[in-house]
């Protein structure tokens, strides 16, 4: 196997750095993928060369160019290289940087809720890197209820749960929730950061003076939108008998 030495300090004018195009890779599991790698054009004299255990690399003057058709190996990162005139290898690696599935779920929990009560939303990010780069924002509709970064400087990919504490109210009945998996790679990563959100799951939740028969009838009466509906209802019904009434009482009094 070679051996690499990055970041080489000398006066030795073939002593920059190869440089990878671009400089992180962000790919999904099964997709193609491509990148190029240049040296210094001073180097055309020196070896030089770029390496992966998979995909198919090939060279046109100074720059080197890597392709795969399925990337299904995460921790195949391509190095390119060169030797200096003192013959030490100047390497770079390039990152790549699989996406995350995210799910979310409430902890413990299945089936309706309570109002009052407090329970757990869980996100869980799964096989990310580098997971020290992920931010998670947990969302109540389209409002952020809070964000959360993961504290792991693991440069593989890994799995990942946070956990965010919320307590419902009959207004959360219907609501979705729902997380957000964003990796932050700064910038020398992609000009838009990779983005993944979760499926939405939707609050169930019933009043405490409807625990004794709950059931989702019941629980309309305790939604304020429902209520008025109720309310508009319950009005055109008795004006309807009203005027029943009024109709009955004037054929009994005409004959």
């Amino acid at each position: 196997p070679q051996h690499f030495l990055p970041d080489i300090q000398s006066e030795d004018k073939t002593h920059y750095k190869p440089v990878f195009t671009p400089s992180r890779l962000v790919v999904k599991f099964g997709d193609p993928t491509a990148a190029s790698c240049s040296v210094c054009e001073r180097c055309i004299d020196n070896i030089f060369n770029l390496e992966s255990p998979v995909g198919l690399t090939s060279i046109n003057g100074t720059t080197m160019f890597w392709t795969i058709e399925r990337l299904t190996e995460w921790l195949t990162s391509p190095i390119c290289y060169y030797n200096t005139d003192t013959d030490v290898q100047c390497c770079t690696i390039l990152p790549i940087t699989p996406p995350d599935n995210v799910s979310v779920s409430f902890v413990d929990h299945t089936g309706p809720m309570f109002e009052g009560k407090q329970y757990t939303l869980q996100c869980t990010v799964e096989e990310v890197a580098p997971v020290e780069n992920l931010t998670v924002t947990f969302y109540r509709g389209q409002t952020a209820l809070g964000q959360l970064q993961s504290k792991n400087n693991n440069p593989k990919p890994v799995t990942e749960t946070f956990s965010l504490n919320i307590t419902l109210s009959k207004e959360d009945n219907g609501v979705q929730y729902w997380c957000e998996a964003k990796l932050e790679l700064g910038p020398y990563g992609p000009q838009l950061p990779p983005v993944e959100t979760s499926q939405t799951i939707t609050a169930t939740v019933f009043c405490e003076s409807d625990t004794t028969t709950p059931t989702r009838l019941l629980w309309s009466l305790c939604s304020a939108n429902n209520k008025g509906i109720l309310i508009g209802v319950v009005t055109a019904a008795l004006i309807a008998i009203l005027i029943l009434l009024i109709g009955l009482f004037y054929c009994y009094k005409s004959k």
